[in-house]
């Protein structure tokens, strides 16, 4: 199974995401991350959609994704090809025992407490995909309350012939 990072430029208007997630529905393609913003023109999007399969199934997304209507370009890359990045929100429950070791977690991560009050503190942490899931997985032995995730944003890596 290969992993493909598609970079979806669609006209920014209501029912584009629907149609979009409709296409993979429909097609039985997974989606395993989708993030969509505003570019820097307000009447276009772009979808960050992250999926996986074998070479035929990565071919077919491509091409149902640049016949639809809504859809003005289409990028396909792989991991290596990508700058990505995942943004991510963590509400951990702590006490006087473990206080110091979320402190730790989060210098050795370079993630941020955004928020703390006497038994919780709310952690950022803009990082890899995989290092956000590093992240919980380090956190996991002090009580987490609660995660929110933005999904894999990425853009090509910068070339000279750009």
């Amino acid at each position: 199974m290969k992993k493909k990072i598609y970079s979806v430029l669609v006209e920014n208007r209501s029912g584009v995401l629907s149609k979009v997630a409709g296409l993979f529905s429909r097609r039985n393609f997974n989606i395993e991350s989708l993030a969509v913003g505003e570019t820097d023109a307000k009447d276009v999007s772009c979808m960050t959609i992250v999926s996986s399969g074998d070479q035929h199934t990565i071919e077919q997304i491509e091409k149902q994704l640049n016949k639809k209507i809504d859809v003005i370009k289409v990028k396909t890359f792989d991991e290596s090809q990508v700058i990505a990045r995942e943004l991510m929100l963590i509400k951990v429950k702590y006490n006087k025992t473990n206080r110091r070791d979320v402190m730790e977690i989060c210098d050795i991560m370079k993630a941020q407490i955004v928020d703390m009050s006497k038994h919780y503190a709310m952690i950022q942490l803009c990082d890899l995909p995989e290092r956000t899931n590093l992240m919980i997985d380090m956190l996991s032995s002090i009580s987490i309350v609660e995660v929110a995730r933005t999904g894999t944003l990425a853009l090509g890596k910068c070339m000279e012939n750009d």
